[in-house]
C-alpha cells in the first residue's frame, strides 16, 4: 500500500527534513519540480521514500502540472498511488486554480490580461478533452462571472451561439471572452472554430453584446482571435 504503515527510514526522514527546510527558506524557487511534488507527497504518503515516485509522475504525465492535473483513474494506474493519494494530488490541482481565479475575478480583464491568461492555463491547457467556456464581463470590462458551458470530445465541443447569448443576458453581461482548450496542445484555430465564433458575434451583436476575444488554450502556447485578426 502506498499510504502504509512501514516505519520511514532514517535516511528517508532526513530527506524530508532537509527538503522542508529548503523550501522554507527559498521558497518555489528553491526546489525542482520533482521535489515539489515530493513534498505534496509527504502528507499523503507519510512513511515512504517518495522521490521514486514523484519522479516517475512527472515522467510519465509530462510535467509537474501535468501530474497534477491527470485523471483520478490515470493516476491510480501508476503504482505507489492510491485512491487517496490520487485525491491528495487533484485537491492541490484545484487549489491551483482557485488561486488563479480569485485573481481575475471581479477585476478589470485589460489589468490582469496576464492574470487572466494563467488561470485558463491552469484551468485548461491539461485537459484530455476539449472544454468550452465563457468569461462574462460588465460594462466596465470587470469579470463578473466565469462558466463552464459545454464538454466535448477529444477534438470537438457543441457550442449553442443562441445559449451562449442566453446565458450572457441572465448575467447582465456587455461583453464575453469565449476561451476553449486543444487537447492536441496545438492551439492554432480550426476552420469550425472561426465559424462558430463568428455565428456568436453575430448573435451577441444584436443585443448589443460585444465578443472581445476568442482564446485558444494549448499546451505551451495560447492563440488570441483579436491578435490574429480573426476579430
Amino acid at each position: 500500500m502506498p499510504d502504509g504503515n512501514a516505519k520511514t527510514p532514517d535516511h528517508a526522514k532526513g530527506h524530508r527534513e532537509r527538503l522542508r527546510a529548503r523550501f522554507k527558506k527559498a521558497g518555489v524557487d528553491g526546489v525542482q519540480d520533482y521535489e515539489l511534488l515530493e513534498l505534496i507527497l509527504f502528507r499523503a504518503i507519510p512513511r515512504r521514500d517518495v522521490k521514486p515516485l514523484a519522479k516517475e509522475l512527472i515522467a510519465k504525465f509530462g510535467g509537474f502540472a501535468q501530474a497534477l492535473a491527470a485523471p483520478v483513474e490515470r493516476l491510480t494506474e501508476i503504482t505507489g498511488v492510491s485512491e487517496n493519494v490520487a485525491q491528495e494530488l487533484k485537491v492541490v490541482h484545484a487549489a491551483a486554480i482557485k488561486l488563479a481565479q480569485e485573481r481575475v475575478l471581479k477585476r478589470p480583464v485589460i489589468s490582469s490580461w496576464d492574470d487572466l491568461l494563467s488561470y485558463c492555463r491552469a484551468a485548461m491547457a491539461d485537459e484530455k478533452t476539449e472544454m468550452f467556456r465563457i468569461l462574462f464581463l460588465d460594462k466596465k470590462n470587470i469579470l463578473i462571472a466565469d462558466e463552464v458551458q459545454q464538454r466535448g470530445t477529444i477534438d470537438h465541443t457543441p457550442v449553442y451561439p443562441r445559449e451562449v447569448v442566453k446565458r450572457a443576458l441572465e448575467l447582465g453581461a456587455a461583453a464575453i471572452i469565449l476561451v476553449h482548450n486543444h487537447p492536441s496542445g496545438d492551439p492554432t484555430p480550426s476552420r469550425a472554430d472561426v465559424e462558430m465564433t463568428n455565428k456568436i458575434i453575430k448573435a451577441a451583436a444584436a443585443l448589443n453584446i460585444r465578443v472581445h476575444d476568442h482564446l485558444v488554450i494549448g499546451h505551451e502556447r495560447d492563440a488570441s482571435f483579436k491578435a490574429l485578426g480573426l476579430i
